[in-house]
């Protein structure tokens, strides 16, 4: 952040008391972090050292599951009967060349991989068919009475991961777009496809990659907005982006994103900058920018990031901007730990060293779940087992890597992140030339051990904020002390926060809720500029203590609107 005028760093005195509490004696820690035994050492080296082979999944959560639908698929000759039956009708199918949607309930099947003219083609119609058949099987196989719901989510979840690469477009000889690409290019496509697999396995990049990673430069093209350092303690620097407009709304924004993101995902390039976009509005806009810890900060806590982050945010921006009443917005985790330090701040006690902060008048979360009950596909690598298995990962090294983290992202949308990207790389010879999100998305963070821990536990296991049982200065907050006005946004495909799980604060509070479901996934939906093609939201407003809409009767009547979500929010935070 070379390019920002900083400041002289301030810190009050809960900051430098939270500061000395994350380097106090380790036996005080979390027993995810603490001293180990000898005992302790070897169960971990072990499990470790197996971890890489399941892709850092737990080996025993996944062999539970396939034990639990075994035993029971075993025990229920009747469903046995009736998946034999399935395969046969969608055996006969396959040579009818008829997709059997009908024969599995709630499958459907719109593969962009099988859209090209050529797949219409013998023998390949045929081998499309079958594949989109054997999808179909397993989509009802994997329901079997007894199984729990957790088990059999994973059972489906994995057989589709299965399906997806042994899919026929993954294959030279099986995918007629490729053919006839390696024809018509005269075997260069295949060479050059060649090239890209050889740079990737020996990690030599080609000089096409050099070039395609020298395009996005922090400070360069993107993460230019003008902004100067205003506060920096041991885990956060605060910037501050002056408005660009004569007149100036009289409230600053405080934005938090999720502290496994560098903060630029909402300031990329100038055209598509959700930070330049309001301070040419008349915004003043403040962003915290996350620190990436390293090894010396495995004990940094879900505290330390609430009170040294958020709370000490605050108390900056209302001091630098000589105001008692700011706007804040939190996006992924960073709204709901912005939603956690509101509920904190909304208690008659407040937290101690943080009584003057100033008044919230607004809350904006972005894509950010406060009731993990459901929290979607990525809530099948989080239980007991994976988190035992996270805990031996962090204990080595102090923190969790990117590359960690980005594992189980990329299980989540193998189809189009690992086997499209793939075929085109390797067998069509088109290398990928990305973008700012995508080269943002490899600028890789890092987590503290006892604090990914506690945020596992505290929020996916225990669903604790949704429940009213979280801890903030030892006392629990609630969600339902929350009155100012709030907006929330969701995306119709989002893995990581789905956007029926994020419409679940509508139960946990009477405040006045404007709620958007905007087209796009957890990321692309959001950075989402106005004037960009393609683009659609939702919008409806449940005023104040009014009744419960549940989430599909919401979408039935909320109203839509074509282009981007940013200027209906700039406009409701404006008034």
């Amino acid at each position: 952040m070379d390019r920002h005028d900083r400041s002289v760093s301030r810190t009050d005195t809960a900051s430098r008391r939270r500061a000395a509490e994350a380097g106090s004696a380790i036996e005080k820690a979390d027993p995810a972090v603490r001293t180990e035994t000898p005992t302790e050492r070897l169960d971990r080296l072990i499990q470790t050292a197996v971890a890489p082979v399941a892709g850092n999944l737990s080996p025993i959560a996944l062999s539970l599951a396939f034990a639990d639908w075994a035993w029971h698929l075993a025990a229920s000759p009747g469903r046995q009967l009736e998946l034999a039956t399935l395969a046969a009708q969608l055996a006969a199918d396959t040579l009818r060349l008829d997709n059997g949607t009908a024969h599995a309930n709630g499958y459907h099947n719109d593969d962009p991989r099988f859209h090209a003219e050529e797949w219409d083609q013998w023998p390949f119609k045929l081998w499309r068919t079958g594949f989109h058949n054997a999808e179909a099987f397993w989509n009802e196989a994997a329901k079997v009475p007894g199984v729990t719901e957790h088990h059999g989510a994973l059972v489906s979840f994995f057989a589709r991961q299965y399906l997806d690469m042994m899919s026929p477009a993954n294959r030279l000889n099986t995918n007629p777009v490729v053919l006839k690409n390696a024809i018509d290019s005269g075997g260069q496509a295949l060479l050059r496809g060649w090239r890209n697999w050889l740079a990737d396995f020996t990690r030599v990049p080609t000089p096409e990659d050099i070039a395609n990673a020298s395009r996005f430069v922090v400070g360069g093209n993107v993460a230019v907005t003008p902004g100067k350092v205003v506060l920096r303690n041991h885990l956060i620097e605060l910037i501050r982006y002056a408005p660009q407009t004569e007149q100036v709304h009289p409230e600053p924004l405080l934005i938090v994103p999720s502290w496994i993101m560098k903060f630029y995902i909402l300031d990329l390039s100038p055209h598509n900058s959700l930070v330049r976009y309001l301070v040419e509005h008349g915004h003043t806009v403040y962003m915290i920018s996350w620190r990436n810890p390293d090894e010396s900060d495995r004990e940094l806590s879900m505290d330390d990031y609430l009170e040294l982050g958020v709370l000490d945010a605050i108390g900056a921006v209302g001091a630098d901007a000589g105001t008692d009443r700011i706007h804040a917005m939190g996006y992924c985790l960073g709204g709901t730990l912005l939603a956690i330090a509101a509920a904190a701040l909304a208690r008659t006690e407040r937290v101690p060293g943080y009584e003057q902060l100033p008044e919230l008048l607004s809350l904006t979360l972005l894509a950010a779940q406060v009731d993990f009950s459901s929290p979607g596909e990525l809530g099948l690598f989080i239980d007991e087992s994976q988190v035992n298995l996270l805990d031996h990962l962090t204990k080595g090294q102090g923190y969790l890597k990117g590359s960690q983290m980005a594992g189980s992202f990329q299980f989540l949308h193998t189809r189009d992140l690992v086997w499209t990207r793939r075929m085109r790389e390797y067998l069509m010879g088109e290398r990928g030339q990305g973008n700012d999100l995508m080269a943002w998305n490899a600028d890789t963070t890092r987590l503290p051990a006892r604090m990914h821990h506690e945020y596992l536990v505290a929020l996916y296991l225990k669903n604790a904020l949704a429940h009213a049982r979280y801890m903030v200065g030892e006392r629990s907050v609630s969600l339902n002390d929350l009155e100012m006005p709030m907006f929330m946004v969701s995306t119709e495909r989002d893995h990581v926060s789905p956007w029926r799980s994020v419409y679940k604060l509508h139960r946990l509070t009477d405040a006045e809720i404007t709620f958007v479901l905007t087209s796009g996934g957890h990321n692309g939906g959001i950075v989402a500029e106005p004037g960009r093609g393609n683009r659609r939201y939702r919008i409806a407003t449940r005023a104040a203590h009014a009744r419960w809409v549940g989430a599909d009767h919401w979408l039935q009547a909320a109203e839509s609107h074509e282009g981007s979500w940013w200027p209906a929010w700039q406009a409701w935070l404006a008034a």
